[in-house]
């Protein structure tokens, strides 16, 4: 099959590699519909993640179960699932109590930028859709496989909701979907953080209310100005960086709470800083499978559009064109076809 590997960084390849077979019992093999590039992947192509050895690239995923472990009993063969990053038997307690991306018996999910994939646990990390999905619902159930889910676990974090102030941090993917993750919620005031034209928009139309393009100590005063002074009820972080924690922190008002769920390079928040706030801190990897149900239902009942931060789909041959496309930010995420 074909697959992308990155062997250093800014060196993507898509190269024939062995079919996956099943190795545990609890094991299934999908054929994949659909695929994509998350910004988590731009660290170690940027080489701000070190690689060890040359990566099967690739964890957001929706296909067509093609054979099953012997213990596999909630998706069937010829099914169309969505997965999460992150494989869980969701039958723990930690899982019970709807932390999947934290369970005893966690496993990451790698290699999905190709044309099949093994997933572990598949009881508990596959959701099955009720059909087969119609083509123009592709994009947006490979969206809940990450991108949503996160923005969606950063807004619950953010303990989002009626007539809450909401500020997000970060204009990527996960950013403007926690944008129509608190629209959902039912904020009623969005403030997006973008310098970017086209993210703006894509911002507005989620649901944001309001556009600070500041960065920094300028985008937390344009904040405090916009809040009588006060800060955000909630605010979703959604870079990783010690700039947009501290940013996320100091825009948050007294009492606020932050969802944080960017991936964390090199953040040191500072205790004296973190004391004084009064401001939760709640967020980490995304218990993606948690929200699938929920998140697949709203999809195909059109109720929301996610798959609209994909804005450049390319063949999966033409992968390294993808990493490059969103490396120098020609695309906000870019959808892959096997």
């Amino acid at each position: 099959m074909r697959a992308t590997i990155m062997h250093a960084p800014g060196d993507v390849r898509v190269e024939d590699r062995d079919k996956p077979a099943i190795q545990r019992p609890t094991d299934a093999v999908i054929k994949l519909v659909a695929a994509c590039v998350c910004g988590s992947d731009l660290w170690p192509y940027r080489g701000a993640d070190k690689l060890a050895r040359p990566q099967p690239m690739g964890h957001e995923y929706v296909g067509i179960v093609e054979e099953i472990g012997a213990d596999v009993k909630n998706v069937q063969p010829g099914q169309f699932v969505v997965g999460s990053f992150i494989a869980s038997d969701n039958t723990c307690e930690i899982c019970r109590s709807g932390y999947q991306s934290g369970c005893v018996h966690r496993q990451g999910v790698g290699g999905a930028q190709a044309e099949y994939l093994r997933v572990p646990l598949a009881d508990g990390t596959l959701v099955a859709a009720p059909e087969m999905p119609d083509h123009e619902k592709i994009p947006s159930l490979l969206a809940a496989s990450d991108v949503l889910g996160t923005g969606w676990f950063a807004a619950k974090a953010a303990e989002v909701g009626p007539g809450k102030t909401v500020a997000v941090v970060g204009d990527g993917a996960v950013g403007l979907l926690g944008v129509l993750a608190a629209q959902r919620m039912g904020a009623e005031r969005i403030i997006a953080m973008s310098r970017h034209v086209n993210r703006q928009a894509l911002a507005r139309e989620f649901g944001a209310t309001d556009i600070v393009a500041e960065r920094g100590d300028a985008g937390v005063k344009k904040i405090k100005e916009l809040t009588g002074g006060l800060g955000a009820h909630s605010v979703l972080e959604a870079v990783g960086t010690q700039e947009s924690m501290l940013q996320a922190i100091h825009a948050t008002r007294a009492g606020g709470h932050v969802g944080f769920v960017g991936v964390s390079h090199d953040v040191a928040l500072p205790g004296r800083d973190l004391f004084s706030s009064h401001v939760h801190l709640h967020g980490g990897p995304a218990p993606v499978r948690q929200y699938l149900p929920e998140l697949i239902d709203l999809i195909l009942r059109g109720e929301i559009n996610p798959g609209k931060v994909f804005d450049l789909e390319l063949p999966l041959d033409q992968a390294p064109e993808a990493y490059k496309a969103m490396d120098e930010r020609r695309a906000i995420k870019v959808l892959l076809r096997p």
